[in-house]
């Protein structure tokens, strides 16, 4: 790869996270603190970026794959989502607040999709090369998530109007990218513009027992991002109520996830290459059921390696189950289906699982609160559980070669 293109590429990724990260996990706290938001409407904001994940991707991916550059595409999203958010920086009740990100998420939603697909098509080898670009996109999370616990923001309004700025430094950038022309060609049917084309992944049984398994370890993953910010903030309150919470610094403690994320990052081609799909796909769900064991009974006073140890361990479950999902299904699909395919997985992890597991982790959260006071135990031990199921559902039934081929 020629280092002007890996430059373009990095950065793009590096922005990607930017303006999602500036939000994403504080937002549950946003709500509460700002809003007064019941653990039933966090639940439903979150709900919201899932739908968006259900649909808007397809149909954005066939524009990328038929008709239009698809980094001009990912530009346009941009710019529309940064008006949107100024709107969204205005809103002071709970239920406008969940229209309003909802047509947020129906403009950013597709992006995922999209970055991963124009860094996959300007690759020769995206099995070996995409790790070290999707790498960026980590950093970012690490640097807007640090900005935010520095700045002692995480629960104003300024986390959306960094994303606000960010997604239109990312738009006008993305009009300078790499061209990624459309690749398929022929007429169009309605079955093509919801995405049919991808659909034929189905027809290879591991990749449907993997498309499956996404899906019910997104209901987990929802717990961590809807919770794990306010879990830990509770904790540390009730450790140590004396102390002025800001000095907790949750932000900056949680960043270290994503330091491990780069670590394991850059393991995955390795470990690809030499344990196979399976196997990674099975590392990672078994760090997913440790660390929500560890938040549920981790306290900051008397067993901090505990929290420490969960935060670390999301290098491992996120990167083992969900970029390798992204690398497998790049080397399942077709040359004509890239972006669409792309979009497919999206479906399976950001939509259908998180959509959910964001409902349930919010019902859930109110089940184990009573008088302002949540039992975060028995909370954790929910998606501890389901980890546990989607485990046992990909060890009985995932067959799949050692490597597959792009």
């Amino acid at each position: 790869m020629k280092p002007i293109l890996r430059i373009q590429l990095s950065l793009m990724m590096f922005m990607q996270f930017f303006v999602w990260g500036a939000w994403y996990g504080q937002m549950s706290k946003y709500m509460t603190d700002q809003l007064h938001a019941t653990g039933d409407q966090v639940g439903s904001a979150y709900a919201a970026f899932s739908i968006a994940m259900i649909v808007a991707p397809f149909f954005v991916g066939m524009l990328a794959d038929r008709f239009f550059q698809a980094q001009k595409v990912l530009g346009v999203l941009n710019i529309l989502g940064a008006l949107i958010l100024y709107v969204l920086t205005t809103i002071t009740d709970a239920d406008t607040f969940y229209w309003v990100m909802l047509l947020y998420c129906l403009t950013f939603a597709p992006t995922i999709a999209l970055t991963a697909s124009i860094s996959m098509r300007n690759m020769a080898n995206p099995e070996k090369e995409f790790p070290a670009i999707r790498v960026f996109g980590t950093i970012a999370w690490i640097a807007v998530v640090n900005l935010v616990g520095f700045m002692g923001v995480g629960d104003k309004v300024t986390i959306f109007q960094i994303s606000m700025i960010s997604a239109a430094l990312l738009g006008i950038m993305s009009f300078f990218l790499p061209n990624t022309p459309p690749t398929a060609t022929g007429p169009t049917s309605f079955g093509q513009i919801i995405g049919k084309d991808a659909f034929v992944l189905f027809k290879d049984r591991s990749y449907l027992i993997f498309f499956i398994s996404s899906v019910l370890i997104c209901i987990p993953l929802s717990f961590y991002y809807t919770w794990a910010n306010p879990s830990l903030t509770d904790g540390f309150k009730a450790a140590f109520p004396t102390a002025d919470p800001a000095s907790f610094r949750i932000e900056n403690m949680m960043s270290l996830g994503q330091v491990s994320e780069v670590l394991f990052m850059l393991l995955l081609p390795l470990a690809y290459a030499r344990v196979g799909v399976k196997n990674i796909l099975i590392i990672g769900l078994v760090a997913w059921i440790i660390r929500f064991v560890f938040f549920g009974y981790g306290q900051p006073d008397t067993s901090l390696w505990m929290l420490y140890g969960a935060i670390f361990l999301h290098g491992v479950c996120y990167d083992f189950f969900f970029v390798s999902g992204m690398i497998y299904t790049d080397a399942k699909a077709g040359e004509k289906i890239k972006s669409q395919a792309q979009g497919l997985i999206s479906l399976a992890t950001y939509g259908l699982g998180m959509l959910i597991g964001s409902i349930v982790a919010g019902k859930v959260k109110d089940m184990y609160t009573a008088n302002e006071v949540t039992d975060w135990t028995n909370v954790w031990l929910v998606p501890a559980g389901i980890a546990g199921l989607s485990l046992v559902f990909l060890l009985l039934f995932f067959r799949d070669k050692k490597t597959t081929n792009a």
